[in-house]
């Protein structure tokens, strides 16, 4: 059996996929990512802080998260388009190794249900 490289589902996930370390330095990112940063530098931005991408107020808070090793999740709403981001710590050899964020196009109604 052909084994399979790691991170391969990623390529093909429909959703951008942005991986970097705890530093902040981007490490990886997915071609849905790299069409979506398009206009900040796409396939470019690997090698550059994270952080250099947000402003004051969003870079704090990821300063703080990636700190205290937190996850983070939010609805965001911008030229009609609502988008979901989650954002979290990421592992290796059970220490944290960075930070993920996976964002995409959120549907109008998101169906919720109590289960239990």
């Amino acid at each position: 059996m052909a084994s399979i490289p790691e991170h391969l589902w990623t390529k093909a996930f429909p959703a951008e996929i942005m991986v970097c370390d705890t530093g902040g330095v981007i490490l990886e990112m997915n071609a849905e990512a790299e069409t979506f940063f398009a206009e900040d530098g796409g396939r470019g931005l690997l090698g550059s802080n994270v952080l250099d991408c947000h402003p004051a107020p969003s870079r704090a808070k990821l300063e703080g998260m990636m700190e205290k090793q937190i996850a983070n999740a939010y609805l965001n709403t911008e030229d009609g388009q609502k988008r979901f981001f989650f954002q979290s710590p990421w592992y290796k050899d059970g220490r944290c190794a960075g930070f993920v964020e996976i964002s995409f196009e959120a549907p109008g109604e998101i169906p919720h249900f109590v289960r239990g």
